[in-house]
């Protein structure tokens, strides 16, 4: 399949927040001396935001670690490697760390690390901007894979 075959769709918000709660791997960017940081961390999604953990010394505590939050970008992808098709989204909003106690205990349950380190801190993003794609074939060339397999 050659790049042309490929068809860009935007997702609305909705669609965008339903693919990101369907996995549980995405990297998040924040600012780290005045440079752009990415970290890769596992997720969930529920009402209030997207949900990380992470452990006390990391970078991006002490960027969220203050009453007004910081700005970040959250993002994740299901891209097949060999067809590249697949989906992508970006979330940009206000992180801030999660610290009502019963909230964290829920958090602390519901989200477990997939590093062997303790993730004492709770961040929740709030999303702000929420944007997406989607790759698919597109259909023309999805219509004549179908008509070939059916004459051969």
């Amino acid at each position: 399949m050659t790049a042309g075959q490929r068809q860009l769709t935007e997702l609305d918000r909705g669609e965008a927040l339903r693919l990101l709660g369907s996995i549980s791997l995405g990297r998040i960017v924040f600012t780290q001396r005045a440079m752009p940081a990415v970290r890769p961390v596992n997720h969930i999604l529920d009402s209030t935001g997207i949900i990380i953990r992470s452990h006390s010394g990391a970078a991006i505590i002490s960027e969220v670690d203050t009453a007004r939050g910081a700005v970040v970008a959250y993002e994740a992808d299901n891209i097949n490697p060999n067809y590249l098709l697949g989906w992508s989204v970006v979330v940009t909003g206000i992180a801030r760390l999660v610290r009502d106690p019963g909230e964290l205990a829920r958090y602390r349950q519901a989200l477990i690390p997939w590093v062997d380190r303790e993730m004492d801190q709770v961040i929740r993003i709030q999303p702000e901007v929420v944007t997406g794609f989607r790759l698919d074939a597109q259909q023309a060339a999805a219509a004549g894979a179908i008509k070939g397999q059916a004459e051969g």
